[in-house]
């Protein structure tokens, strides 16, 4: 059957644990997988699961966000479907920005009078994942749930991070403690699959994915002042209501740090990732780029995106993004290249290849870098080393910053010729 669902992509605060990716742009608008937009993940998500309503909620560094939603998703005008922005903004009712995931959602269930729908689907922006959502709510409707929450079994390291759950045979959610400490952790064990307990995977986390029916919603957040889902409504309304976990058990990952990030991305080049982009498919802008040319590489488990001038020795297990252009004798190892927003013409590229004011963007000759992520229209010179590893001590710096023995070259920067980093 189908249902008549609404989607709610939540953007985020300031993300100030993936700084700088964040200095110039919001969460959801991170590129990843060196073509792709993190807020692609969960709008691509509900398109294949068949539902094509949906609103994605912003406040901070939003510009670039909204340009890509614009860019990427514009439906036939014989659909109903659409993909819009929903901005915090000054009302009669009040000019203060969204204060959690609650107050997002409060403050903009006017924009969803009139829309046609029996349950609202609240998503995070910046988790990787792949999940059939139509499975998740015909769970929610076949077991009469009021509110079901996605849930993921992980070990007890990762459990602190997150709501923690327990939930009875009737997978009625019958207790919920927010980021608990270590200590308070080790009582909310659960049972879970074989395989996940052999991994000390015995903690239901909610996965911040949550269905709501249509009326429940509205009375909730009018009952309940509270500003954040997890740490207000969630255990609110288990006291009073049919609240379901609906567990997962594929890859899923939050991106909320420069490590998991990383890790997220680097991911991508194993035989066979966690995360397939060869699967579904994952939608985002289209972009009228040529094909990637590559002279005298040697590639060893890379991801290349559209529009790429390679010239580099070696690469290997990196991503290297659309319009990236490498310069000879240059080697790559366990390295994000974001690649550029735009192309130098050649007669640029050659007059600042020989003046070096500034370099071109880009990677330049005889450069190694590895574990490094770049960012956006970087400009790398020639001989430069960019070397991350985990005796790196954490620093912010004006072109760059070392995060969990990662170096995060900024967006824009430009590292002249000859300069080491890291290592």
């Amino acid at each position: 059957m189908i249902h008549k669902v609404v989607s709610l992509v939540l953007g985020g605060g300031r993300g100030s644990r993936l700084f700088p990716l964040t200095q110039q742009r919001s969460k959801p608008a991170v590129p990843i997988a060196g073509k792709y937009r993190l807020v692609d993940i969960p709008i691509s998500n509900c398109l294949n699961s068949g539902y094509n309503k949906i609103f994605v909620l912003t406040q901070f560094n939003s510009a670039s966000l909204n340009t890509h939603i614009k860019n990427s998703y514009n439906f036939s005008i014989f659909s109903k479907g659409f993909v819009d922005i929903l901005a915090a903004e000054q009302t009669n009712e009040g000019d203060r920005w969204f204060e959690g995931t609650a107050d997002a959602v409060r403050r903009t269930q006017k924009h969803l009078l009139n829309v046609d729908y029996d349950y609202i689907l609240v998503l995070s922006g910046d988790q990787l994942y792949q999940m059939d959502y139509s499975k998740l709510i015909d769970f929610h409707v076949e077991n009469g749930g009021d509110v079901t929450i996605a849930t993921i079994p992980v070990n007890g390291k990762d459990a602190t991070g997150f709501g923690i759950l327990k939930a009875n045979e009737a997978n009625e959610i019958t207790a919920f403690v927010e980021k608990p400490d270590k200590d308070e952790v080790l009582n909310w064990t659960s049972e879970v699959s074989e395989d996940l307990h052999k991994k000390g995977r015995h903690y239901l986390a909610s996965m911040g994915i949550y269905v709501f029916s249509k009326n429940i919603l509205r009375n909730l957040l009018i009952a309940n002042p509270g500003m954040d889902f997890g740490k207000e409504i969630i255990p609110d309304a288990i006291e009073a209501l049919r609240v379901l976990s609906y567990q997962f058990e594929g890859y899923w990952t939050d991106i909320g740090t420069i490590k998991s990030f990383f890790d997220a991305n680097i991911g991508l080049t194993d035989d066979i990732p966690d995360f397939n982009l060869f699967n579904e498919t994952v939608y985002t802008r289209a972009r009228m780029l040529p094909p990637s040319k590559i002279s005298g590489t040697t590639l060893n488990n890379t991801v290349i995106a559209d529009g790429c001038i390679l010239n580099g020795d070696k690469l290997e297990r990196s991503v290297i993004g659309i319009r990236s252009r490498i310069g000879e004798g240059t080697v790559i190892k366990s390295t994000y290249m974001m690649g550029t927003d735009y192309y130098e013409q050649l007669e640029e590229v050659l007059e600042l290849g020989n003046t070096q004011k500034p370099p071109p963007v880009g990677v330049g000759k005889r450069c190694y870098i590895e574990n490094a992520i770049l960012d956006k229209n970087c400009r790398i010179g020639d001989d430069v080393r960019i070397i991350g590893g985990p005796g790196l001590n954490d620093g912010d710096f004006d072109t760059h910053m070392i995060c969990d023995g990662i170096v995060v070259v900024k967006k824009d920067a430009i590292i002249a010729n000859g300069v080491t980093i890291g290592f």
